[in-house]
């Protein structure tokens, strides 16, 4: 098969009801364009048949299904990666397994890269997932679009097409952890959004639950501001202030009524008054502590340059156990 134009990269994590449809349905998706093409499907430490399954995608079409088996479970960023590492089109576009971005809205994403925009993401007006999941992702387009300066609607839409300079500086990128979709925007000049249409999982099971949204928005905000460290600087400079205030207060009623205060409060209220006003400073001390921590440990972790994920096996290719 000639050069690839286009590169699909699918992250697969047991998908093995939706695998079968989903390469049926992208093949006849790319076919349509007219154009040389890849698939890339990513294992991400799979469990169930999934892997097997995408052997035989291989072995039944070895020039447009390449096949990238990771040695363990390492998360669907890095999967994405290792893909985008993999990748030879001009176009690379990335799309979940779960056929819940259908494959047939490909050819939209790259007629708009072809008008000359950098990164185009797919914009999911009428979702099909439940209210929590919906308010979660409100959250994170609203932090992104904050973070990175690019007013998307969707960042969490994982059907979305970069041009082949984006993926190349992306790829030169040694972070141990990355959002992609807020990365490549950093290396675009042009982004673009279309609508798309979602549909319902077809099988399986969500890997986003409420707790590794919630660790994304964390990742987001640590990976790529200093948001939460101006938010500390910005506390204490209201904290402070406040309690000088309030000791000079207490010192001044002192001095002017001594030691029996006739318009104080009984010395029981006084006491859970301390402890409330207490409480708070420590919750602000730990709060400050545990941001820079985070960030503390984000350089920890850089300074060890440890591989972002192992790749256990090519399918197809002689070299194994390659890292990246």
């Amino acid at each position: 098969m000639d050069e690839p134009y286009v590169s699909v990269v699918v992250p697969v994590h047991n998908e093995q009801e939706c695998l079968p449809e989903l390469v049926a349905r992208l093949k006849a998706a790319l076919a349509g364009l007219g154009k040389p093409w890849e698939i890339i499907l990513v294992d991400d430490g799979s469990r169930d048949g999934s892997l097997g399954l995408m052997r035989g995608f291989h072995e039944g079409d070895p020039g447009g299904v390449r096949v990238i088996v990771f040695n363990r479970n390492y998360g669907q960023h890095a999967a994405v990666f290792a893909g985008l590492q993999h990748s030879r089109g001009r176009i690379v576009v990335t799309l979940d397994a779960d056929l819940q971005n259908p494959p047939e809205e490909i050819p939209k994403l790259v007629a708009k890269i072809e008008e000359g925009h950098d990164v185009v993401g797919g914009w999911r007006r009428r979702r099909r997932d439940n209210f929590a999941r919906r308010i979660l992702s409100s959250l994170n387009n609203r932090l992104t679009a904050y973070t990175t300066g690019v007013p998307l609607r969707d960042f969490g839409c994982m059907l979305r097409a970069y041009r082949r300079d984006v993926v190349d500086q992306v790829k030169a990128c040694r972070e141990i952890s990355t959002y992609i979709p807020a990365l490549c925007n950093r290396f675009a000049r042009s982004v673009a959004e279309v609508e798309v249409a979602h549909a319902e999982r077809k099988g399986g099971a969500s890997k986003y639950g409420i707790r590794r949204l919630l660790n994304l928005h964390y990742d987001l905000l640590t990976g790529f501001s200093v948001l939460p460290l101006k938010f500390i600087t910005v506390l204490g400079l209201i904290v402070a202030p406040a309690g000088l205030m309030l000791s000079v207060y207490l010192f001044a009623r002192r001095i002017w009524y001594g030691i029996v205060d006739p318009a104080a409060i009984a010395p029981e209220q006084g006491i859970f008054t301390l402890f409330a006003v207490l409480f708070f400073f420590m919750g602000a001390m730990f709060l400050a502590l545990g941001i820079m921590g985070e960030y503390i440990g984000r350089i920890y972790n850089e300074v060890r340059d440890r591989p972002r994920f192992v790749i256990k096996e090519i399918v197809g290719e002689e070299r194994e156990g390659t890292s990246g």
